[in-house]
């Protein structure tokens, strides 16, 4: 079962052959760049996804502390 979902997965040597291509198509002196910039991306989208969370977790403590004043 487990190969069955591996199948389509790169192996050591996939991986040696996609950086080789990279470096190919970028230069050395450019994947820094791109590792940093991507770096950044993940960042922002985290930091989103935590502004996202914190907003619906004060609307709902919101709504409990309106809901249980109304009720008393």
């Amino acid at each position: 079962m487990l190969n069955v979902l591996l199948f389509g997965m790169p192996g050591g040597w996939e991986w040696l052959l996609i950086g080789l291509v990279v470096v190919l198509l970028f230069g050395a002196k450019k994947i820094p760049e791109l590792a940093r910039g991507l770096g950044r991306g993940i960042r922002e989208f985290k930091d989103a996804t935590k502004e996202i969370k914190n907003e619906i977790e004060e609307s709902t403590e919101d709504q409990k502390k309106t809901g249980s004043s109304v009720n008393k």
